[in-house]
C-alpha cells in the first residue's frame, strides 16, 4: 500500500476546533478529495455536502441529491479517522458512480476498491468501527428472557402496529418496557 494521497491532518489541531471550524475542515477535505479525483476524471461534478446523516452510518454518497452526506455526531467524535477514511471512502463512491459504467458497479466492488487503493492510497475498508451509541439513539427498550434490546423510533412504531420481533438468542418475543432513562444506557 502506498502513502495516502491526501495530507495527514494533525490530531491535536483537529481536537481544538469548534463546530464551525470543524465543518469548514470537512468541506476543505471534500474539496481536496474532489480535486484529486478530477485529475483522473476531469468532468466529475463537484458534490454538494450535507452534515445531516443520522444513525450508525458515517457517510453516504447520495446521487439523487447530488452530493455527499456525513454524520455530524460521528465526525465530531472521530475527527481524524473521519477525515482520513470516511471522506475518501465517500468520494470514491462519487467518482465510481460518475464513470462510464458506474451505475452498474457494485457499491464496494472492484472499481471502488481500485480507487481507494490506487488513487487515495488507502485500504478499501467497507465499514467503520466508530462507537455509534450517541449518533444512533434507540430510546425504546424491549425485553426478552435473556437481555434488553433497544429500538429506534421506526422499529418501535412497527412493533406498536403489530410487527413481532424475536430475540435471536432465546427466541422469545420481545416485549416493550415503557420507560428508559436515556443516560443509563451509556454509563
Amino acid at each position: 500500500m502506498r502513502q495516502p494521497a491526501l495530507p495527514e491532518p494533525c490530531p491535536e489541531w483537529l481536537a481544538s476546533l469548534d463546530d464551525a471550524a470543524l465543518k469548514r475542515t470537512l468541506l476543505d477535505r471534500v474539496e481536496a478529495a474532489w480535486q484529486l479525483c478530477r485529475k483522473y476524471h476531469p468532468a466529475l461534478p463537484r458534490p454538494k455536502v450535507w452534515c445531516d446523516l443520522r444513525g450508525k452510518c458515517a457517510g453516504q454518497a447520495h446521487y439523487g441529491r447530488g452530493g455527499l452526506r456525513f454524520n455530524p455526531v460521528l465526525y465530531r467524535e472521530n475527527r481524524h479517522a473521519y477525515l482520513v477514511e470516511v471522506v475518501p471512502h465517500e468520494m470514491a463512491h462519487w467518482l465510481v458512480r460518475h464513470l462510464r459504467d458506474g451505475r452498474r458497479a457494485r457499491p464496494h466492488g472492484h472499481e471502488w476498491r481500485t480507487v481507494m487503493e490506487r488513487l487515495f492510497g488507502l485500504p478499501p475498508r467497507v465499514t467503520h468501527a466508530f462507537d455509534t451509541r450517541r449518533a444512533s439513539p434507540m430510546p425504546y427498550r424491549y425485553h426478552c428472557g435473556c437481555q434488553d434490546h433497544y429500538f429506534t423510533a421506526r422499529r418501535h412504531a412497527l412493533a406498536r402496529r403489530g410487527r413481532r420481533y424475536r430475540c435471536l438468542t432465546c427466541a422469545q418475543t420481545l416485549v416493550y418496557q415503557s420507560f428508559v432513562d436515556p443516560e443509563s444506557r451509556y454509563n
